[in-house]
């Protein structure tokens, strides 16, 4: 693992490295689409997603914890605790999704217990992915027009609002979440590295105009819904055994069952 993420890890609060059960990219890097950062359209940071069980104090104890985000130069890293992963994932949140969704070389750290969660991965897939996927690109498209001013953009990504008139790293996002979505409402896969990557990169690049941009998602979004009315997904997610999977993998990860022994 690189030195760098290794140290944001160890630096926690109790040692995140070793209490994850599954670390993976997440973002740009996964999609086939991240620009390095000599790129002058370039504001992609190296995302990483984990999944961690925390000590038995933080179930037994005073002590509580849910997620850790931190920045370090261009690492992006958020680690959640196995419970309230699993909150999300019963949302069909999809930043949470892909992690279970990963080619093999995009993961950091895959353990048994991390390899439970991908074998049972189909428990948490529903048609409630409709809501979620149409409802980030609805947010994906209000920002890419209204969000220039906002705090959590760098200078430089502002100043290339202002060269486009509109935001192209939110234009990429909306597309690939409705495309993705779509995908995954009729097929029930869902495929984090895309095959339309170029096209991707040409919008992050801003090279389509915002007419082109808004007439494809226009069209995507009506495809969604059609994909959703005739998607043979469950209706809801299996909370039972996602109950159960989360109890039966805590208990074994803090008993030291973490090899399948």
């Amino acid at each position: 693992m690189n030195k760098i993420l290794s140290k944001i890890l160890s630096e926690s609060e109790f040692n995140l490295e070793d209490s994850s059960i599954l670390i993976g990219y997440r973002g740009s890097i996964t999609h086939g689409t991240w620009l390095s950062n000599d790129d002058p359209n370039s504001v992609d940071d190296k995302d990483v997603m984990g999944i961690c069980i925390p000590p038995k104090e933080y179930y037994f104890g005073l002590s509580s914890f849910e997620q850790m985000q931190k920045i370090e130069g261009e690492w992006d890293v958020v680690i959640y605790s196995l419970k309230k992963y699993i909150r999300l994932l019963l949302k069909s949140n999809p930043n949470v999704m892909s992690l279970l969704w990963l080619k093999d070389i995009h993961y950091l750290k895959k353990t048994f217990c991390g390899q439970r969660l991908i074998d049972e991965r189909d428990i948490f897939s529903s048609k409630l992915a409709y809501k979620s996927f149409s409802g980030y690109a609805w947010g994906q498209l209000h920002r890419m027009t209204h969000g220039a001013t906002q705090g959590y953009m760098g200078e430089r990504r502002k100043e290339i609002v202002k060269k486009y008139g509109y935001d192209i790293k939110n234009a990429s996002h909306l597309i690939r979440l409705l495309k993705t979505g779509i995908e995954f409402l009729v097929t029930g896969e869902l495929q984090v590295e895309r095959p339309e990557a170029q096209m991707l990169i040409e919008i992050k690049r801003g090279l389509w105009t915002l007419d082109q941009i808004k007439k494809m998602a226009d069209s995507l979004f009506q495809s969604m819904e059609s994909a959703f009315i005739s998607s043979k997904l469950k209706n809801k997610p299996d909370y039972q055994r996602a109950n159960e999977l989360l109890i039966d993998i805590t208990e074994d990860f803090l008993g030291g069952k973490i090899n399948g022994e």
